[in-house]
């Protein structure tokens, strides 16, 4: 009997098959349970989808031939889909032109099964693949855990209330107002919870201080983008954004910190957040001060735009957005 040299898991592998011969969900079954898989079996397309939106398998193995709608479009469907694209596919075809395998590569499929299927190359194909979903697993879960990291420091410094909430809201309308595209606007929104995450570096006694604080604890604070950077740069899904994380207290004038950049070598959505930003410490209510009205509100950013604070086409987009979106001004 052939030797396999199979990765180790720490729990079985679900594996979804999907045929509308029981035959071939049968014998996939066999070559597979006895190494450590759990196989589920899907007779229709629409079926798969169905099992896949219940519970996310770790590989799909995915017929082509099929009544009603074919692998390709179940593949196509799956690919696009935020919560599903990352689910491993291989399709399992008796097809041999070079047409179908581009199509399923059109398609987005990971790996190809030739049909009648070899063992050891299913085996060897699913574990594999299996390998790669269970570390991007890891990676969701790291940054899971640096989310609520992110929330734990909003709850104890209960001076900004629900400030990272609103900027989430704030993100998506001025976003699309500015026409980011959806990528941009997904990263702002992360922003929104992560940019203060370095004051978990902060000592309590500074974060927390009811007065002013001293110039040496000024210095510790201003090392939090620092921190935060430093946290998630770990993590490659938070890249983008590293970059507003570390540079959201930035001045377009070179006053800010942490590197005193000046204009455009502030990354442009670090730009965009710290408007927003400021806009939301202003307009709400915090124990230091009471919450200003629109008009006190604008007109400070107006005077600190002079001042050299913000970049002002930002500031008049932003302007532009509050006249026609009232509702974010409250």
């Amino acid at each position: 009997m052939e030797k396999l040299n199979l990765p180790k898991f720490d729990k079985p592998l679900k594996v979804l098959v999907v045929d509308d011969e029981p035959t071939n969900l049968l014998v996939i079954e066999k070559m597979l349970s006895p190494h450590d898989c759990i196989v589920k079996k899907a007779t229709s397309g629409q079926q798969a989808l169905d099992m896949v939106w219940d519970e996310l398998p770790d590989v799909i193995l995915l017929d082509v031939m099929m009544p009603g709608m074919n692998g390709f479009e179940v593949c196509r469907k799956l690919k696009g889909g935020e919560n599903t694209r990352l689910v491993p596919i291989i399709i399992v075809t008796a097809l041999q032109e070079k047409e179908d395998r581009i199509k399923g590569i059109e398609a987005g499929c990971d790996d190809f099964l030739s049909k009648p299927i070899d063992r050891l190359e299913l085996l060897a194909r699913v574990h594999a693949l299996a390998k790669v979903k269970r570390l991007n697993d890891d990676l969701d879960h790291a940054e899971s855990v640096v989310l609520s990291l992110a929330r734990a420091v909003e709850a104890k410094d209960t001076t900004t209330g629900d400030h990272c909430d609103r900027l989430i809201r704030l993100s998506g309308a001025f976003g699309r107002f500015i026409n980011l595209d959806q990528k941009q606007i997904n990263t702002l929104e992360r922003a929104s919870i992560l940019h203060d995450v370095g004051k978990i570096g902060v000592p309590d006694s500074i974060l927390l201080k009811p007065g002013k604080l001293t110039e040496d604890e000024w210095e510790i604070m201003r090392q939090h983008p620092i921190f935060g950077e430093e946290i998630c740069h770990p993590l490659k899904s938070l890249s983008d954004v590293c970059p507003i994380i570390r540079h959201h207290h930035e001045k377009w004038n070179g006053t800010g910190y942490p590197d005193g950049l000046v204009g455009d070598s502030i990354p442009y959505l670090a730009r965009v957040f710290q408007v927003m930003d400021a806009f939301d410490a202003m307009i709400s209510e915090r124990p230091y001060k009471g919450a200003f009205s629109l008009e006190q509100t604008i007109k400070t950013l107006k005077e600190e735009t002079e001042k050299g604070f913000w970049d002002p086409k930002i500031i008049e987009q932003f302007f532009k957005f509050l006249e026609q979106h009232p509702d974010h001004a409250k």
